[in-house]
C-alpha cells in the first residue's frame, strides 16, 4: 500500500516545488511549459499547380523564410506545415477548408490567390474563429462586405493597385485608353478601380476588351486592338498567361503602343520573357530597388535560401508571418487567446521589406504603392504613385 501512495506523494512534492521555484523565477509554470511544447500548426491553402502555382510557392517561401530567421519558433513555440494544393478551383475550396480547419486543426490559414476559390473559404472560415490571413487574393470584398474579426489581409485590394493608374496616365497625357483583360470577378474589380481613379483625374475610358478566363487565345483581342490604335493600353494577365501575352503583344508588332498594368501583370514573369515586356509600367506595393535595410536583408536572405529574386507574393507571405508573430507575441504564445491575438494583430506595426505598413479597420494594409518600369528583368521602382493608401473598405461593418 505504501509503495501505491509513493509515487502520487513524490509527484505532489515535486509539483509544489516547481510552484514555489517558479515563483521567483526558477522554473517556467507547468501549464507554460506544457503550452510551449505543442507545435502551432499552419495551414497552406495555395495553388501548387497551374498558372498561379508559381504565385503560390513565393508565398510559402516567403512565410518560411520568416520562421527560419526566427529560429523556427514564434513567442516561443514551434511551426508545422500542412500544405494543400486548391488548384484554383472554387468547387473544391470548402472541402480543402474543412480539411485543415477541422481534421489538421490547423491554428493559421494561409491562402489563397484565385479570388474564385477565396470567395469560397470565406464562406467556410467567416464561421469559425480561425485566424485566416490572404497574401494574394485581391477582390475588395473580403476586406469590404464580408470583412470579418478573423480575416487579414496582407496584400492589398484590386482597388488599392488600380486606383493610382488613372492618375498616372492623366498626368502622362494619355487620351485614347483601352482595358483589356480575362472576364472574371477579380478583373472586373480592377477595372472598376482604375475607372473610378481615371473619371477622378479627369480621364475616360475609350473601350474594354475581355478574353473568358482562363483562356490565352489573344489573337481577336489583338486584332481589334490594332484597328482601335489607342494611346495606351491597360492589361491584366497574371501569372504564366502574361508571358504568353507579352510575346504574341510583341508578335503583333503593338508594342509601339505603350502599356500599363497592376504589378500582377509582370510580378515573378520577367525570366521567362525575352525583352517582350520591357518598358511596361505597373502599379504594386513592392518594386525592385527600394532602397531601405529591411528590403535588402530580405532579398539577400531569400536568394541565399531558394536561389530566386524575391517578388510581392514572397514579401506578402513574410508579411503574413510577421503580423501572425506580432499576435502571438503580445499575447506571449497563447493560441487559444484568439481575442488577444487579435488585438495583437490589429495593433502591430509590420517593418516590412516594402516598407512599414498598419492596418485598417477592415485588416487591411494601409501602404504605399510605387509605380514600376520593367528594365530587364527587373520591375524597377521609379516613384511613389500613392502614400499610406487605404482601401475604402466599402460594405465592411467593422468600420
Amino acid at each position: 500500500m505504501n509503495d501505491h501512495k509513493k509515487p502520487t506523494l513524490n509527484r505532489r512534492g515535486f509539483l509544489a516545488g516547481t510552484a514555489a521555484f517558479a515563483a521567483v523565477g526558477g522554473l517556467m509554470p507547468v501549464q507554460t511549459l506544457a503550452q510551449s511544447s505543442e507545435k502551432l500548426r499552419i495551414g497552406m491553402m495555395l495553388p501548387a499547380t497551374g498558372t498561379f502555382a508559381t504565385l503560390g510557392d513565393a508565398v510559402i517561401r516567403g512565410f518560411k523564410q520568416c520562421v527560419d530567421e526566427n529560429g523556427g519558433k514564434f513567442a516561443g513555440r514551434e511551426l508545422e506545415f500542412f500544405h494543400v494544393d486548391d488548384e484554383s478551383n472554387p468547387s473544391k475550396a470548402p472541402e480543402n477548408v474543412n480539411r485543415l480547419i477541422q481534421r489538421d486543426k490547423v491554428d493559421l490559414l494561409v491562402g489563397t490567390v484565385h479570388s474564385g476559390v477565396a470567395l469560397a473559404m470565406s464562406r467556410v472560415v467567416r464561421a469559425t474563429d480561425t485566424p485566416w490571413m490572404i497574401p494574394v487574393s485581391m477582390s475588395n470584398e473580403f476586406t469590404g462586405a464580408l470583412c470579418a474579426p478573423n480575416v487579414f489581409r496582407t496584400g492589398f485590394t484590386t482597388w488599392q493597385t488600380n486606383y493610382p493608374m488613372g492618375k498616372i496616365l492623366v498626368d502622362a497625357g494619355y487620351k485614347k485608353i483601352v482595358h483589356l483583360s480575362w472576364n472574371y470577378l477579380t478583373a472586373q474589380e480592377n477595372l472598376a478601380g482604375f475607372k473610378a481613379g481615371l473619371e477622378a483625374a479627369g480621364g475616360k475610358l475609350f473601350k474594354d476588351l475581355w478574353v473568358p478566363f482562363p483562356s490565352v487565345e489573344f489573337q481577336a483581342m489583338l486584332t481589334e486592338l490594332a484597328s482601335i490604335k489607342p494611346d495606351v493600353v491597360v492589361a491584366w494577365f497574371p501569372g504564366a498567361s502574361a508571358v504568353k501575352w507579352f510575346k504574341d503583344y510583341a508578335a503583333a508588332g503593338l508594342r509601339n503602343i505603350p502599356m500599363y498594368g497592376n504589378g500582377h501583370l509582370t510580378e515573378g514573369i520577367l525570366h521567362a520573357t525575352n525583352g517582350e515586356a520591357e518598358g511596361v509600367h505597373t502599379v504594386f506595393p513592392y518594386a525592385d530597388g527600394l532602397d531601405n535595410p529591411k528590403d535588402k536583408a530580405f532579398r539577400a536572405g531569400y536568394m541565399k535560401r531558394y536561389n530566386a529574386v524575391a517578388d510581392t507574393n514572397s514579401v506578402t507571405g513574410y508579411d503574413s508571418a510577421q503580423l501572425f508573430k506580432a499576435g502571438l507575441e503580445a499575447v506571449k504564445g497563447d493560441i487559444k487567446n484568439k481575442k488577444g491575438l487579435i488585438a495583437g494583430m490589429e495593433a502591430a506595426r509590420i517593418d516590412s521589406p516594402r516598407g512599414q505598413w498598419t492596418l485598417s479597420k477592415a485588416h487591411n494594409p494601409i501602404q504605399d504603392f510605387y509605380l514600376r518600369k520593367v528594365v530587364g528583368k527587373e520591375n524597377r521602382v521609379v516613384r511613389v504613385a500613392a502614400k499610406a493608401l487605404a482601401d475604402p473598405a466599402t460594405g465592411c461593418k467593422m468600420v
